[in-house]
């Protein structure tokens, strides 16, 4: 069973920049992609990126496109999310996940893809 446990959240000004790491144990990261989601206050969780489980496909949602990067070390069993142009609504707890299915072709967006759930990290974001 995959163990994710997620760091690198705080508090920044808006323009600012973060790296989340989320580092995986207990089970085979490499065979599965991960994902980045968010949940603030109130609202739903949401996908923010996906990277497969070969590192060579990323996908973004729209809100972070051109600001956030998704990479992974397979080496290390880690994967990140350096955050640039941080703005107010980026704010939340941000999760990493683990898609259940190893190998999965497609890179899903949909939170119930997902197992292996971290405990997430606060990102806080004045303006």
């Amino acid at each position: 069973q995959v163990q994710l446990v997620e760091s690198g959240g705080g508090l920044v000004q808006g323009g600012g920049s973060l790296r989340l790491s989320c580092a995986a144990s207990g089970g085979t990261f490499n065979v599965h992609g991960m994902g980045w989601f968010r949940q603030a206050p109130g609202k739903e969780r949401e996908f923010v990126a996906g990277i497969s489980w070969t590192g060579g496909r990323t996908r973004y949602a729209d809100s972070v496109k051109g600001r956030f990067t998704i990479s992974r070390d397979n080496a290390k069993n880690t994967v990140y999310l350096q955050m640039n142009s941080l703005k107010p609504e980026d704010t939340a707890v941000y999760y990493c996940a683990a898609d259940k299915v190893p190998r999965r072709v497609v890179l899903t967006t949909q939170p119930g893809n997902y197992d292996y759930w971290g405990q997430g990290t606060q990102v806080s974001v004045s303006s």
